[in-house]
């Protein structure tokens, strides 16, 4: 049951809105940290590639280290709070088996996530993470649930 009006975003994007409101990604090896504000109703969505910026570049929201304090920066942004926040993560698959390193890169932006989210105090309340299948994703921050649907390339 995907509802229509919702937010969509891509690799190194990320989105906080209010109920009645939902926002959907589609994830390979990427991760997706959703947030919720239980107190508030306040939800956010991010979608990152690699778990590190290596310090190359400019820093882009396509890493989780960037990306997932700048998702509970703009919640907080928001007015929610640290104590009144809880996450869900999705993705990192392994979606190349015969390439190693790809194996490796969904196992990373996982464990990145529940590190950060860890150093933050924030509980992980439910995640459906690793595997081979990619995933569409929808954050319905009215039901406070992320409806979840698997996808394969055959």
């Amino acid at each position: 049951m995907i509802i229509g009006s919702s937010t969509f975003i891509h690799v190194g994007q990320l989105h906080v809105d209010v109920a009645p409101a939902a926002i959907s990604t589609v994830l390979g090896s990427c991760v997706a940290v959703c947030l919720y504000d239980t107190k508030l109703g306040i939800g956010g969505m991010n979608h990152y590639l690699l778990p590190f910026w290596n310090g190359n570049g400019l820093q882009s929201l396509r890493f989780g280290n960037i990306s997932i304090p700048k998702l509970i920066e703009t919640m907080l942004e928001h007015g929610s709070s640290i104590n009144t926040m809880e996450a869900k993560i999705f993705g990192g698959a392994s979606m190349n088996i015969s390439a190693n390193e790809n194996m490796m890169i969904g196992k990373k932006n996982i464990l990145v996530a529940k590190e950060i989210l860890k150093t933050y105090k924030i509980a992980v309340v439910a995640e459906d993470v690793g595997g081979i299948n990619g995933r569409k994703i929808q954050f319905n921050l009215e039901r406070k649930k992320v409806l979840l649907k698997y996808t394969s390339d055959k």
